[in-house]
């Protein structure tokens, strides 16, 4: 079992003892907000920990439900949210999903002395607004694509046309990762601006086309310090070889093969460092997960984006490798203090998911559809639900990615083998998956 990488960023931590809370810890009762297949690994580990009293969920699917008391809450009600964990004596409340976040709930929750994980409105606009990350990295250098944001459709349209292919189109506000085009040809770039500029209000960025490998890299803030986890790689492309339309991710691994120490420190200096200080001087201090997706060009690593929660799929990865309880981790970011928390312990074994989807996702799919068999939970798998629903004892997908078939094994390559084994175990005739997944670091 190996150590997990510790860095602070910024400030750091005024005090390296165990706060009261995380020495003398009581059973807390925790609300977990979301229904996707990252919140089933947030709920599977926060779960384990025996600091846990009631484990409670907002939104859930048939896989969170077995280990958690579905509150019936919508997150967008952000009164009855707060009603509820005053009711309900909630210690923490973890958000899992990008959307709330963006809406403010933990604002909310804030204000009524309701103890939560994640960014405020502000510091979320990281993801909520491109345009807004574009402006933070040129403020403090930090190494990015170039870029041009652009509010009306011809003025997009003539800056692709003068900067020709490839380039890359992104709809500046959520798409659940699927509002990014990247263009190999001007006509596919003029469609995707069309297509962004098809929504009331609608504003893009452009963005000059990198070379190189992608890569996922995972912080824990406290709004002033980052608190380095470990990485991933996702597969976002619907098709085998990275070929068709983006989705919200079809598999992930962690961790990522195609980093070198050397590009880990550098992204930490010149990417995280950076960015924590310029969002606190801007008074947008950053708490709860920092997701910077990466490039690793020629020149170094390059930030393509800030995503303020933990990866979908990746999340199911980082999940089954972390050894340490993850609640003291959450409980001390929360509280401002993120290195309070004890060490974090990591696997030495690779993790592996496979996103089983809906066919015909990322576009149409038939809903309601019957998974007659899931192959049962072991030492080194976990079949982590998304889109499914329990009626009576029939288990339905009811959304685009459904499963999240996750192994763990010595090897990239063994956990692959492992999570396409079990994948093809699972019995759901309107379910597919890449096949290929792991296959740049195999």
């Amino acid at each position: 079992m190996g150590r997990g990488a510790i860095a602070s960023v910024g400030q750091a931590a005024t005090d390296a003892h165990m706060t009261d809370e995380l020495a003398n810890p009581s059973p807390t009762n925790i609300l977990l907000i979301g229904s996707g297949g990252r919140e089933h690994a947030l709920a599977w580990k926060i779960a384990q920990s025996p600091l846990v009293g009631d484990l409670w969920v907002a939104g859930g699917n048939a896989g969170i439900d077995r280990i958690a008391h579905n509150a019936g809450l919508d997150a967008s009600d952000h009164e009855g949210v707060i009603a509820f964990c005053q009711m309900n004596e909630i210690g923490l409340v973890v958000v899992g999903p990008e959307v709330p976040l963006v809406a403010g709930l933990v604002d909310d929750l804030t204000a009524n002395n309701i103890l939560a994980f994640g960014p405020t409105r502000a510091a979320a606009q990281l993801e909520g607004s491109k345009a807004f990350t574009k402006r933070l990295c040129d403020r403090m250098q930090i190494p990015t694509a170039g870029y041009g944001h652009f509010e009306d459709v011809a003025s997009a349209r003539a800056h692709v046309t003068e900067q020709g292919a490839p380039i890359v189109v992104k709809a500046d506000g959520l798409a659940a990762g699927k509002g990014v085009t990247v263009a190999m040809t001007l006509d596919e770039a003029l469609a995707a601006i069309d297509d962004c500029f098809s929504a009331e209000g609608a504003q893009v960025v452009i963005e000059e086309f990198l070379e190189g490998e992608e890569v996922s890299l995972f912080c824990v803030c406290d709004g002033h310090v980052a608190r380095p986890l470990t990485t991933a790689q996702d597969h976002k492309r619907v098709g085998d070889g990275d070929t068709g339309p983006n989705t919200g991710g079809m598999g992930a691994y962690s961790p990522a093969a195609n980093m070198s120490h050397g590009q880990y420190e550098d992204a930490i200096k010149h990417i995280i460092e950076p960015t924590m200080r310029g969002m606190a001087e801007a008074g947008t201090h950053f708490a709860g997960v920092l997701y910077a997706g990466l490039i690793l060009t020629r020149d170094g690593p390059k930030l393509i984006e800030y995503n303020c929660r933990f990866g979908d799929p990746e999340c199911q990865t980082l999940m089954v490798r972390m050894q340490s309880d993850i609640v003291p981790l959450l409980m001390a970011a929360a509280n401002g203090d993120v290195m309070a928390a004890p060490d974090i312990e990591w696997s030495d074994d690779a993790a592996l998911t496979v996103v089983m989807a809906s066919k015909g996702y990322p576009g149409a799919y038939e809903k309601a559809t019957q998974i007659n068999h899931i192959p049962a939970d072991s030492d080194d798998l976990v079949v982590f639900h998304a889109g499914t629903a329990q009626h009576d004892d029939t288990l339905l997908a009811i959304g685009g990615r459904v499963l999240n078939v996750t192994a763990a094994a010595p090897s990239i390559a063994e956990a692959q083998r492992r999570a396409y084994a079990a994948v093809d175990a699972v019995d759901w005739d309107e379910g597919f998956c890449r096949r290929d997944i792991g296959w740049r670091a195999i």
